[in-house]
């Protein structure tokens, strides 16, 4: 008996952490890893390296394979359409997932479906970018539309002359020598949200409860799950606009959309509005490994295979996750018996990434009824993971 193999192009964190799901139902997972070492290929038997841009390797990749899908957006279009000209579903297609790798497409196509968004503009040259501006009083953020992640490519301007880099993208943008740009509002925000949504091909769909996730330097550093005194409307409206994003832009899999709240001057429900999209499991949703019934890893295989999804509740009042970023130890794992030791009760998820300054290299989810406990707990081992003491 063969089993159904999912082929996943990137050799990450988030393709490694499909490995467990992906045993447990008895799937066979196939990782195209960026490097013999890569996180993924160290918890995936089946892990050939090669380049997502490679046609040749990609090709490989799905041969024989039942699916493929990714854990991230830097496939260049001519390789999913030679794929898909093999007859091997791809999900996200790459209708959809252009629209995660293009800002400016993202942002068109969100106005056309009534999705709430910052107010934008396509940006040709610095003359483009200095009109926009001027309306807001010279305040605004700028993003390069191809290539951005994790605060890359996403720059805020204030009042004054623009800052060297951004001179330097708009004349790369107008040469044609660097991606296109696209300019923004600054939102006045009162803190930002996430919504997962997972959809299968047949068009069923799951929504995990709406999060908040807190950033540091463009970095989500902590997410905690629900979001603490969100307003049920803003909370349906949430949900509402991943649904909507989700069936419009036909997308297979686990999408995440990024939020900004935005307070109500009259006092009544907070509205938000789309920040970003990400066509994969994502950061927010680490959390749901321990936090909820169905993790967002199997779930994004569940609905890739057009399998039945499972349920998306909550196990515990709260859960947080705090993501380890950097660490002044050589490797993390030595500090697992401490950690452990002083909270069983903490879970911890570590990527096997070499330490770098500021590195994702894994994250600790802590569950319980009590919202501040939870959140110490989740950043005490956290810290332990990092070298710091916790004492006072």
């Amino acid at each position: 008996m063969t089993p159904p193999t999912v082929a996943v192009v990137g050799g990450g964190q988030l393709a490694r952490m499909m490995a467990g799901p992906a045993t447990a139902l008895g799937l066979h997972l196939r990782v195209l890893a960026e490097a013999a070492d890569a996180s993924a290929a160290q918890a995936v038997a089946d892990a050939p390296v090669g380049a997502a841009s490679d046609v040749a390797a990609v090709l490989a990749l799905v041969d024989g394979a039942d699916v493929l899908t990714f854990e991230h957006e830097h496939v260049p279009s001519p390789v999913l359409e030679a794929v898909a000209a093999r007859g091997v579903p791809v999900h996200p297609g790459p209708g959809a997932l252009l629209h995660a790798q293009d800002k400016s497409v993202m942002r068109r196509r969100l106005t056309e479906l009534g999705v709430p968004c910052p107010r934008w503009s396509a940006v040709g040259d610095i003359a483009d970018l200095e009109r926009f501006r001027a309306v807001d009083g010279g305040r605004a953020v700028v993003k390069t539309t191809r290539g951005g992640y994790d605060g890359k490519g996403v720059r805020v301007v204030v009042d004054g002359p623009l800052p060297d880099d951004v001179r330097g993208w708009c004349a790369a943008a107008a040469d044609g020598t660097g991606p296109a740009l696209l300019v923004e509002e600054l939102v006045p925000f009162s803190r930002e949200l996430a919504v997962l949504v997972a959809r299968t091909p047949s068009g069923r769909s799951t929504v995990w409860p709406v999060v908040e996730s807190v950033q540091r330097d463009g970095v989500c550093a902590e997410v905690v799950a629900p979001a603490p005194a969100l307003h049920p409307g803003t909370a349906a409206q949430a949900e509402r606009i991943a649904r909507t994003v989700a069936d419009g832009l036909d997308v297979t899999g686990v999408l995440a959309v990024e939020l900004f709240e935005v307070p109500d001057p009259e006092g009544g429900a907070p509205r938000v509005l789309v920040n970003e999209l990400a066509m994969r499991p994502h950061n927010s949703g680490h959390w749901t490994i321990d936090g909820a019934v169905t993790s967002q890893f199997e779930q994004h295989l569940r609905a890739v295979l057009d399998l039945p999804l499972g349920d998306v509740a909550p196990v515990a009042r709260w859960t947080v996750m705090v993501n380890l970023l950097g660490s002044a130890l050589e490797d993390p794992t030595d500090a697992l018996r401490d950690v452990l030791g002083a909270d069983p009760g903490a879970k911890v998820h570590l990527y096997g990434k070499a330490v770098r300054p500021g590195r994702k290299l894994g994250h600790v989810n802590v569950s319980g009824d009590d919202l501040d406990d939870v959140r110490a707990r989740a950043r005490a081992a956290v810290a332990r993971l990092r070298g710091e003491s916790t004492e006072s």
